[in-house]
C-alpha cells in the first residue's frame, strides 16, 4: 500500500508537505480515481461536483445552474459558517454531505469536479490544491489577487492537466460573440487603443457607518481570514460580494472584481497576451465607511502596438455614451478605437461610430461563433471531453495579470514592467518580491510552481 493510502484523516489535516524550497501547511493530495478516470466517463455517467462556499453568489448562481443538469449531482458542499453550510446541505435534498474544511473535500475520492466560490484571498490556495487533487475547477472571479498567485495558478493547471472555467460568465453571452466578430472582420481598421471602465456612486457614506463586532456564531472567523491578513470581523465584509468588495486584502477592490468581466471583450476580440507596461494610480479619495479599498483607480495598460485604458469609481456614476436612465447606477462600458471608427459596447448592446465616410462599405458580419450552451455547461462538457472551456485558466491567466499588476503598480506608484513570454517582472525587484503573497501562518503559496 502506497503512503498516501495509509494517512489517517488527522495526518491529512495537519500535515506539512516540501514543495521545492518552501513548506506547505496543506493536506497531502491523493488524485481523485474517480477523475482520473473522468476522460473515459460515457454521456450517461454522473459529474459528482462540490461546491466550496455557498454565501449570495452560490445561493443566487451556481446552485440553480447546477442543480438543473441532469447528470451532474452535488455530492459535497462547504463552508466556515455553519448556518449557511447547513442552508446548502438542504437545498441538494440529500445528495451532499456538508464540510467546515475545504481541504476535506479535496480529499474525497468521489469528487470529479469542484466548484470555488470562496472569498478572492483564498481562490488560488484551493485552485491549486483541486489541481494537484486531480480535480477540474470552476473558479470565480477573480481568479487571483496577485502576480505570484496568477502564475502560480496556471503552472499547477498546466502540470496536472486539469479542465478549468473562470467566473466571466457574460463571456457566454451572444452580445460579446458578435463584438468579436466585427472586430475581426477588419473593418474598424488597426484598433489602437480601448477605453474600459465600470463606475458607480456609493456616495461619501460608502456603504454606512456598520461598526466591527464579534463574529456570529457559527462562523469560524479564523478559517474565513485564512491567509489573508487578520482583523476584527465586520458584517460587511461577509454580507455579500458587494460590500465585501471594499476591503482591500480579500478582494482587491473593484477592479478584479468587476474588470474580468468588461475587458474580457478586447481580449478575446483582440487576443491580448499580458501587458508589457501597467501604470496604476488611485486611492481611497472619497468614501469614509469600514472599507479600506480605493474608491477611485485608473489603469493603462501597454501592449504591443495597442493601448488600453480602465476606469472605476464608487463616487460618480456618469456614463458617458452608456449614461442610459437618469440617476445615480452602477454603469459599463468598453470603446475599441480603429482608424476607421468607434465600437462601443456593453453587456448587451453594440454600437459603430464611424470616422467619416471610411466605413460606408461596412456589412455586418456573418454570425461565426457557435451560441454557448452555457457557462456551467461548456465546463461540465469539457469534464467529460478533456478539451479546455471558452476561459480556461490558459485563456484567462493573461487578463488576470493584468489586474494583479495594476494594484501592484498603484501599491509601489510607479509602472511596472512586464515581459509576457518570460512571465516575469522586468528590471524592479521590489515589484518583483511584492508580486508574491505575504500569507498568515500556517499558509503558504507553492514555491513549486512560483
Amino acid at each position: 500500500m502506497a503512503e498516501s493510502d495509509r494517512l489517517s484523516r488527522r495526518a491529512f489535516l495537519g500535515r506539512t508537505v516540501g514543495l521545492g524550497t518552501a513548506t506547505v501547511a496543506m493536506p497531502y493530495f491523493v488524485r481523485s480515481a474517480a477523475l482520473a478516470a473522468a476522460g473515459r466517463k460515457g454521456a450517461n455517467d454522473r459529474i459528482n461536483v462540490a461546491v466550496i462556499g455557498t454565501g449570495s453568489l452560490a445561493k443566487g448562481w451556481h446552485f440553480p445552474q447546477l442543480l438543473e443538469q441532469q447528470d451532474v449531482a452535488i455530492v459535497a458542499v462547504c463552508d466556515v459558517w455553519q448556518e449557511r453550510l447547513d442552508e446548502a446541505v438542504k437545498r441538494c435534498e440529500g445528495t451532499a454531505k456538508g464540510h467546515r474544511d475545504w481541504r476535506e473535500v479535496m480529499q474525497r475520492d468521489d469528487v470529479d469536479a469542484v466548484v470555488i466560490v470562496t472569498p478572492p484571498h483564498w481562490h488560488a490556495l484551493q485552485a491549486i490544491a483541486a489541481a494537484e487533487a486531480g480535480k477540474d475547477f470552476y473558479v470565480e472571479k477573480p481568479m487571483t489577487l496577485h502576480p505570484a498567485e496568477t502564475l502560480a495558478v496556471l503552472r499547477a493547471v498546466r502540470e496536472h492537466n486539469t479542465i478549468t472555467q473562470v467566473g466571466t460568465q457574460i463571456h457566454a453571452g451572444d452580445n460579446y460573440r458578435r463584438v468579436v466578430e466585427y472586430v475581426r472582420s477588419g473593418q474598424l481598421g488597426q484598433i489602437s487603443s480601448a477605453r474600459t471602465f465600470n463606475i458607480m456612486n456609493q456616495g461619501p457614506e460608502g456603504l454606512g457607518d456598520t461598526p466591527d463586532s464579534d463574529p456570529p456564531a457559527g462562523l469560524d472567523w479564523e478559517m474565513w481570514v485564512g491567509p489573508a491578513v487578520m482583523r476584527r470581523f465586520n458584517p460587511l465584509i461577509t454580507h455579500d460580494a458587494y460590500t465585501h468588495s471594499s476591503f482591500m486584502a480579500y478582494s482587491g477592490g473593484w477592479t478584479p472584481g468587476m474588470a474580468p468581466h468588461i475587458i474580457d471583450l478586447p481580449y478575446w476580440a483582440l487576443g491580448l497576451d499580458a501587458p508589457r507596461r501597467t501604470t496604476a494610480i488611485g486611492g481611497r479619495y472619497v468614501i469614509q465607511d469600514p472599507g479600506d479599498a480605493y474608491d477611485c483607480q485608473q489603469v493603462l495598460w501597454e501592449y504591443d502596438k495597442f493601448a488600453m485604458h480602465w476606469n472605476t469609481s464608487l463616487v460618480n456614476s456618469y456614463g458617458m455614451d452608456f449614461q442610459g436612465e437618469a440617476g445615480m447606477r452602477r454603469r459599463l462600458g468598453v470603446y475599441l478605437h480603429g482608424v476607421n471608427g468607434t465600437l462601443m459596447a456593453d453587456y448587451g448592446t453594440m454600437r459603430i461610430v464611424p470616422e467619416g465616410d471610411r466605413m460606408k462599405d461596412a456589412q455586418t458580419p456573418p454570425e461565426s461563433i457557435p451560441a454557448s450552451k452555457g457557462h456551467h455547461r461548456e465546463w461540465l462538457d469539457c469534464i467529460r471531453s478533456r478539451e479546455q472551456a471558452t476561459c480556461h485558466v490558459g485563456y484567462h491567466y493573461k487578463l488576470d495579470l493584468a489586474l494583479t499588476l495594476a494594484n501592484l503598480s498603484m501599491r509601489l506608484k510607479r509602472t511596472i514592467e512586464f515581459d509576457p513570454q518570460a512571465l516575469t517582472i522586468v528590471g524592479d525587484p521590489e515589484a518583483a518580491r511584492l508580486a508574491r503573497p505575504t500569507y498568515r501562518d500556517p499558509w503558504k503559496l507553492p514555491e513549486k510552481y512560483l
